[in-house]
């Protein structure tokens, strides 16, 4: 579905219109290889950075392409529940993950606590995961729902037909939450996952 602005938000973001979802507890059994296979559960249940990830498999580094940087105040913008683990006042922050030739790969929403966004994404063009690596921050990545399905305006920015494989997550520091983050893969990278089914 397409996430309708409120009266709060500035902008909307793209969530997917689910033909298929998982929660927590089907993210930590895995899902059976006909259904997801074995490289795509890598890339969408494992908790290592999917920025590193898709510039090991590119082999070019991930660019960020900010789209997006809204005050959303307290509104829970539509987003998963457990943005009310992310203390208020919010702010989104939309960005397409691509290669450095272009092509992208990936589109993420993520929601922070406002008054603390600087400290952690001191250069707002960086990949997250450049930006927590390069202050040396520890985390832990939980990720809590796995979604397959549509999205039109998806399509038309990947190039790519749907259906996605999109998931969402909390990224931990010192036992609080940081950030909330949603993210969707284009099929693109079946080029280098192979089929996301078996």
């Amino acid at each position: 579905m397409k996430i309708v602005d409120s009266p709060d938000t500035k902008l909307s973001w793209y969530a997917l219109d689910p033909i298929w979802q998982g929660n927590e507890i089907i993210v930590q059994q895995g899902l059976p290889h006909q259904q997801l296979s074995p490289a795509w559960q890598l890339m969408l249940l494992g908790d290592g950075s999917p920025t590193r990830h898709l510039q090991l498999l590119t082999g070019e580094p991930t660019e960020v392409d900010v789209i997006d940087m809204s005050a959303i105040e307290m509104d829970r913008d539509h987003a998963p529940e457990s943005i009310e683990a992310i203390p208020g006042p919010r702010l989104r922050r939309q960005v397409w993950l691509r290669t450095a030739s272009g092509q992208r790969l990936a589109y993420a929403t993520s929601w922070w606590e406002a008054s603390h966004v600087d400290e952690y994404l001191q250069n707002r063009s960086l990949p997250i995961w450049a930006s927590l690596a390069k202050l040396r921050t520890e985390l832990y990545r939980d990720v809590q729902g796995i979604y397959y399905g549509n999205s039109p305006e998806l399509e038309i920015a990947f190039g790519e037909p749907g259906a996605f494989w999109g998931r969402h997550y909390l990224f931990w520091h010192h036992g609080q939450p940081l950030t909330l983050i949603y993210e969707v893969f284009s099929p693109y990278l079946c080029k280098y996952l192979g089929s996301d089914k078996l």
